[in-house]
């Protein structure tokens, strides 16, 4: 039976910016239709991976309005929509609340790089007045965090963690801790990233974590796939609003899931490639089992990190199945969306809240079926229906960062 949320850390808002749609509705379809969006993008014709999946259907300037928008690079803009999204569907009025008890927690992994790359070319060719005196605001990791903060009124904690692709899942753990804590009453809480740049995809692509799948971008994420090849860069934003169980509960708040633990490690092995023997992932996961009270074989339902990269796809196969020998049903959405990098974490988290929701696991995009020798149960092909109560998200990161989160479906209210 799912917990009393009054006494517990819930989630009453989701807001979304994603390749796969903004709204929630068309975000969760395009999960469930298993739908890729990579395509060839312009700028980064000419590049071994001249694809990305872009979260290009809100006109940012339009949707913040005013002239807010001229400070702030893309990844901040994407969080800032997300975050009065995410308000909007919690039911809160930021002109009515106590901005002291409201705080903000936004991982971001890279910041501003576009307005960087910009300015250095205006540096090089006029000195140093050619240089924006915007840059410094458009550039800094937090500047999401403190936008956010500045437009909800929101005086309490605000926070930007960097755990590289991990940061989206240590903003929601941070925020959980905030409320678990007593010192807020609500967090505004997830993760944003927008680096498609050539400078960027070149680094990675140097680095070998790209597909190359050129011909057939909506081909190239296959997490799990034995034919995967590296990652497809996307962007977007993830923000849900946490609060505490007996303050949603005054305000008569729609309750959507339940964060019910929360845990964090580190492998301490490389600085990209993930422990083989997922040491450090085991650690989190075990560490949000335990937090939450549940033991292994209560879980119903893993939404992977499944980033589909060789290494880490078979790491994280591997602790799957020792983990949950009972083979609860796997999805992993960057098939569909790509890499969002520090937005990952939020936005699968807010896909893990849907499928507690709406009793349906998304498929894994791309996917036939994992290895033969891999024990695990991926959803492909079509959406299994299938009532989940207790799901975990995983999320990972370069420099060994380890998060993970668990969620369980909200108890209907009057029972």
């Amino acid at each position: 039976m799912a917990r009393d949320t009054r006494t517990a850390t819930v989630v009453t808002g989701l807001g979304l910016v994603t390749p796969a749609g903004d709204d929630e509705r068309a975000f969760w379809s395009g999960l469930c239709a298993g739908r890729s969006t990579a395509r060839h993008c312009e700028e980064l014709a000419g590049l071994p991976a001249g694809f990305a999946c872009r979260a290009d259907r809100t006109d940012l300037d339009h949707a913040i309005g005013g002239r807010a928008g001229w400070r702030m690079a893309r990844f901040a803009k994407m969080a800032l929509v997300a975050a009065r999204r995410a308000v909007a569907d919690a039911g809160l009025r930021p002109d009515r609340w106590d901005g002291a008890r409201v705080g903000v927690v936004l991982g971001v992994g890279v910041g501003g790089v576009s307005a960087l790359v910009d300015n250095v070319r205006r540096f090089d060719g006029g000195g140093a007045q050619a240089v924006s005196p915007l840059l410094a605001p458009m550039m800094m990791p937090n500047a999401a965090a403190g936008e956010i903060a500045i437009d909800l009124g929101a005086h309490g904690p605000s926070l930007a963690p960097a755990t590289a692709c991990a940061s989206g899942a240590t903003a929601l753990a941070t925020a959980h801790d905030l409320l678990a804590t007593g010192r807020c009453d609500v967090v505004v809480a997830g993760g944003a990233e927008s680096v498609l740049t050539p400078l960027v995809a070149a680094a990675f692509a140097q680095l070998g974590a790209l597909s190359t799948r050129t011909g057939d971008p909506a081909a190239a994420s296959r997490p799990f796939a034995p034919d995967r090849d590296g990652f497809v860069l996307g962007e977007g934003a993830g923000v849900l609003v946490l609060e505490r169980g007996a303050h949603a509960a005054a305000r008569g708040a729609r309750v959507r899931a339940v964060l019910a633990g929360t845990g964090a490690a580190t492998d301490a092995h490389h600085p990209t490639a993930p422990d083989p023997g997922g040491h450090g992932a085991r650690r989190a996961v075990e560490a949000a089992l335990d937090a939450a009270g549940w033991a292994a074989h209560e879980v119903g339902h893993v939404n992977a990190h499944g980033t589909s990269t060789p290494l880490n796809d078979a790491m994280e196969a591997e602790l799957i199945a020792r983990l949950f020998p009972h083979r609860p049903p796997v999805t992993a959405p960057k098939g569909v969306l790509g890499h969002t990098l520090a937005a990952a974490g939020a936005i699968e988290a807010a896909a893990t809240v849907l499928t507690l929701e709406h009793g349906v696991v998304p498929p894994v995009a791309n996917l036939d079926a994992p290895p033969a020798d891999w024990d695990i149960d991926c959803v492909t092909k079509e959406p299994r229906r299938l009532r989940v109560e207790r799901a975990v998200s995983h999320s990972f990161g370069f420099g060994g960062h380890n998060v993970a989160l668990c969620f369980e479906r909200a108890r209907p209210s009057g029972r």
